[in-house]
C-alpha cells in the first residue's frame, strides 16, 4: 500500500503545473468558435440580401417585359432609362419585394432600367429589359466597436420582351 500511495502522490505532483490549462484551452477554443460562428452568420446574411435583391429585380423585369392589354394598345410599363423615383416597375414590384424581406428600398443605389437589344452581335438578338441596382451591406461583428466595412451587393437581370414590335425596332 505504501508503494501505491507514493505513486499517487508523485502523479499528483506532476499534474500540479497543469491546473487551469483546461480553462485556458476552453477560452481560446471558444473565441475561435464564436468568431467562426459570427462570420458564418455575417456571410449568410450577405448572401440572403443578394438572393433577395436578385429576386426583386426578376419580379420587376418580369413585369416590365409584359405588354398591357390589347385594348390599351399593348404598351409596356416603363420607357427606357427612367429613374428609380419615376419607375412604375420599381415602385410596384421591386420595392414591395424588398420590403417583404425587411430591406429598405430607399437604400437602393445606381438603379438602372434599360430597354435595349439583348445579346448584341447575335443575329437572333431580341429586344428586352435590363434592370440592375446595388444594395449596401455592412459587415458587422459584435465583438468590435466599429463596423468593418460596407459593401455594395449588386444584381443585374435581363429578360426578353413578349411580343416585340415586328418592325425590328427596340424602343
Amino acid at each position: 500500500m505504501l508503494t501505491q500511495e507514493r505513486c499517487s502522490n508523485r502523479l499528483n505532483e506532476r499534474r500540479a503545473p497543469e491546473k487551469g490549462a483546461e480553462v485556458l484551452e476552453f477560452a481560446v477554443v471558444l473565441t475561435v468558435l464564436l468568431s467562426l460562428l459570427f462570420g458564418i452568420f455575417t456571410m449568410a446574411r450577405g448572401y440572403n440580401i443578394y438572393q433577395t435583391i436578385t429576386r426583386a429585380a426578376r419580379e420587376g423585369a418580369r413585369a416590365a417585359v409584359l405588354p398591357s392589354s390589347a385594348a390599351t394598345g399593348g404598351a409596356y410599363m416603363d420607357a427606357s432609362g427612367v429613374s428609380q423615383a419615376n419607375s412604375t416597375v420599381f415602385q410596384n414590384y421591386i420595392a414591395p419585394a424588398l420590403r417583404a424581406a425587411n430591406l429598405d428600398p430607399d437604400r437602393v443605389a445606381n438603379y438602372s432600367e434599360q430597354v435595349s437589344w439583348l445579346d448584341a452581335g447575335d443575329p437572333s438578338q431580341q429586344c428586352g429589359v435590363k434592370i440592375s441596382f446595388q444594395y449596401p451591406y455592412t459587415l458587422f461583428l459584435p465583438m468590435l466597436q466599429s463596423n468593418l466595412t460596407t459593401i455594395q451587393i449588386g444584381t443585374h437581370v435581363q429578360m426578353r420582351r413578349e411580343n416585340p414590335p415586328s418592325d425590328g425596332t427596340c424602343p
